[in-house]
């Protein structure tokens, strides 16, 4: 077993990764009864806990991570990267989810144009991405690591434990992905807004406190001044009913 994906996995069951999991997973809470594409699927965590509704096929290219991934539930997984994303068939799926793994991949436009060819009409693409000024506030507040947040500011690229460099993109990028086709940006969500800001580690593991936080968390994840500061944003997208030749614009910006 990897040594380094051991302590990935054991990183995932801290406060930090349940709250964002728990927030993902209730902003997507109206996918059931869907075929669903998670696309970089890691340890399986999304995968898993989808499959519990939906019928889940899983891409994920390391080997490791599928070797110890949740399977409590049963879904497709498949050993592979955007060349068997592009073996999927077309307008087959009724979500696409792709969670934290653009960051870390050269070929995003053509991996979000296979996500478009291989979607439903009416369906919806899920992606969870690292927000580059909700990182240099945590950093600033939370780690008191002033000196790495104005390399941050000034442009200086930070790396994430066992996956490399975050190469960050925004909305606008997405948009470029989009082109003619007809997909449209429904909305733009935060995660983990104040939980990646607060001082006190220890008050994390405290139940009560989570609870409320998760409550105050959700009701500022559709506010403009809060998504903007958000450690993650959750971009939903929606394929048209012809799927074809319509310029996108966003919902929020």
């Amino acid at each position: 077993m990897n040594n380094d994906f051991t302590a990935y996995l054991e990183n995932m069951k801290k406060p930090w990764s349940v709250m964002y999991y728990r927030l993902v997973w209730e902003q997507l809470s109206q996918i059931n009864n869907s075929k669903i594409l998670d696309f970089g699927s890691g340890l399986g965590i999304t995968a898993n806990y989808l499959a519990k509704n939906n019928d889940v096929v899983a891409i994920e290219p390391n080997t490791d991570m599928t070797e110890m991934r949740m399977c409590e539930n049963s879904y497709q997984q498949i050993i592979g990267n955007i060349e068997q994303l592009k073996q999927q068939e077309d307008n087959f799926f009724d979500v696409v989810v792709c969670h934290n793994v653009l960051e870390y991949t050269k070929e995003r436009k053509e991996i979000f144009r296979e996500f478009c060819r291989v979607l439903k009409p009416n369906g919806i693409i899920s992606i969870v991405k690292h927000n580059h000024v909700g990182r240099i506030m945590q950093k600033a507040v939370f780690e008191n690591n002033v000196d790495e947040a104005i390399s941050l500011l000034d442009g200086e690229t930070a790396n994430v434990m066992n996956f490399g460099q975050v190469n960050y993109y925004d909305t606008n990028d997405v948009i470029e992905w989009i082109g003619e086709i007809d997909v449209n940006i429904e909305k733009v969500l935060g995660i983990r807004t104040f939980f990646a800001l607060h001082p006190n580690n220890e008050i994390r593991y405290d139940p009560i406190w989570q609870e409320k936080m998760f409550e105050l968390e959700m009701n500022v994840s559709d506010i403009d001044d809060y998504i903007n500061i958000s450690f993650y944003n959750h971009i939903l997208l929606k394929k048209g009913i012809s799927g074809s030749t319509i310029h996108s614009k966003p919902g929020l910006y």
